[in-house]
Formats: C-alpha cells, sequence, structure tokens
C-alpha cells in the first residue's frame, strides 16, 4: 500500500495577509521598510523641530535621535540585548536624512502640514513602523523573560511593547514623567493595548488552530495604530463639549 498523502490544512483566513496591503503594512521587502523608516524619523523631525525652534542643531539632532529610537534604546537595557541605533545602520541613515529635509529645506514640513493627502500618507508610513517596532520587542521580551507566576511572562513583555511604542517621549531622562502629566497620549495609550492584544493572543488559546498567527496579529496591530494615528493626526475627533 502507498504511502497516505499529507493533507494540507486549509486557512480560512489567509486573505486576512494575501493581499497587497498586509505584505505592505508588515514590512517583508527592504524597500518598502526603509521608505516607512523615512516617514517615520520624518514625523519624528516634524514635532522635534516645532518643540525646539530656536535651540541648537546638535540639540535638535540628539533629540531627533532620542525622539525616534527611545523605546528601541530601553528596551533592550531591560532584556540585555543591543540598542536599535547600533544594531541597524539603516534608522541612523534615516534619521540623518529626515533631519537634513527639516534643517536645509523646512518648506518640505510645511507643505505636509498643508496638505491632508500628504500628511495621512506620512501617518501610515509612521504608523506601520512604530507597529513593527511594538510587535518585534514584545516578542522579543515574550523570548526573554522567563515565567514566574504564569505559564508565560505576562506583564513584562507588556510593559516592554508598550515602551517600544513610545519610550522617545521620556528620553532624555531629565523630563521624568512630564510627558504623562497632562494625561497620556495616544500613542502610549494605543501602545499599551497593542501590546496587551497581541501578547495575550500569542500567548493563550485565542491563537490555537490560527495559522500564520503572527503574521495576522502584526497585520492587526498595524491596522490599529494607522486608525488611530489618523483620527488624531488628521484632527478626526469629536469636539468637546463645552459646560455652560
Amino acid at each position: 500500500m502507498g504511502k497516505a498523502s499529507k493533507i494540507t490544512p486549509v486557512d480560512p483566513t489567509a486573505w486576512m495577509i494575501d493581499n497587497d496591503v498586509a505584505d505592505f503594512l508588515l514590512l517583508h521587502q527592504k524597500e518598502v521598510l526603509y521608505m516607512c523608516m523615512l516617514g517615520y524619523t520624518f514625523l519624528h523631525g516634524s514635532k522635534v523641530f516645532a518643540a525646539n525652534p530656536n535651540v541648537s542643531v546638535s540639540y535638535k539632532l540628539v533629540s531627533m535621535i532620542l525622539a525616534c529610537t527611545g523605546g528601541g534604546i530601553l528596551v533592550p537595557l531591560f532584556i540585555n540585548s543591543i540598542p536599535v541605533p547600533m544594531s541597524n545602520d539603516a534608522y541612523p541613515i534615516a534619521i540623518l536624512i529626515s533631519f537634513a529635509i527639516h534643517h536645509y529645506f523646512p518648506i518640505v514640513g510645511e507643505v505636509v502640514k498643508l496638505s491632508p493627502m500628504v500628511n495621512a500618507i506620512i501617518i501610515v508610513l509612521y504608523e506601520a513602523v512604530r507597529a513593527k517596532v511594538v510587535f518585534t520587542f514584545t516578542l522579543a521580551a515574550n523570548a526573554a523573560i522567563a515565567p514566574s507566576l504564569f505559564s508565560f511572562p505576562l506583564f513584562g513583555p507588556i510593559m516592554c511593547g508598550t515602551i517600544a511604542g513610545c519610550g522617545g517621549a521620556f528620553l532624555p531622562m531629565n523630563k521624568g514623567l512630564d510627558p504623562i502629566k497632562g494625561g497620556m497620549q495616544y500613542p502610549m495609550i494605543s501602545a499599551c493595548i497593542g501590546a496587551t492584544l497581541v501578547h495575550l493572543f500569542l500567548n493563550t488559546s485565542f491563537c490555537e488552530g490560527v495559522i500564520s498567527a503572527k503574521e495576522k496579529a502584526h497585520f492587526h496591530l498595524a491596522l490599529f495604530f494607522i486608525f488611530i494615528g489618523l483620527v488624531n493626526g488628521l484632527g478626526l475627533t469629536a469636539k468637546k463639549v463645552k459646560k455652560e
């Protein structure tokens, strides 16, 4: 008798990641990743230059490096790894390019502010990279931290994922807790929610039977970040009602 042929399981939700949008947001191609890095660093640069208009060039550059890679500096230190700016040369290159654009061609930033379409594109690129950072460090922390009370480390990876998505807001360290004096900003809230959902989904029975669970979790995290980013970046939030 011949050997029984192996039955390949059918994935009813393969359409989620088997499309061009998913290929883009999951940053599989290096060219797409580098393009999104430029959008990510450019948007951070816009915030840095707007907040520090009358300071030295060196201050702006260092502030921009910390803003872009704050989470990628702090989280690797927590899990005994190498900080992102040192391990991935693509980030410093993207930061320098974006810094040069803001410093020598400030009109580019003004054009982005005036055009909702261009601003939306930059936000999509920015949030795609932020989703990758949060996803990557949540999984890395889960692998590095030994379980204690539960069968998997619970709070450590969630904390690391949250810091990965908003760590730059707390650097340099002399800021202390000033960034959350007036409440948590949307990148902090979305990073915390995203890291929590991804971590719990991949480490509990929720992902049982799910084919390509990690890619699907990453894809939905990117969509979540982009939605929140567009709502806040384009001012689509509801206006507060003034009490008389």
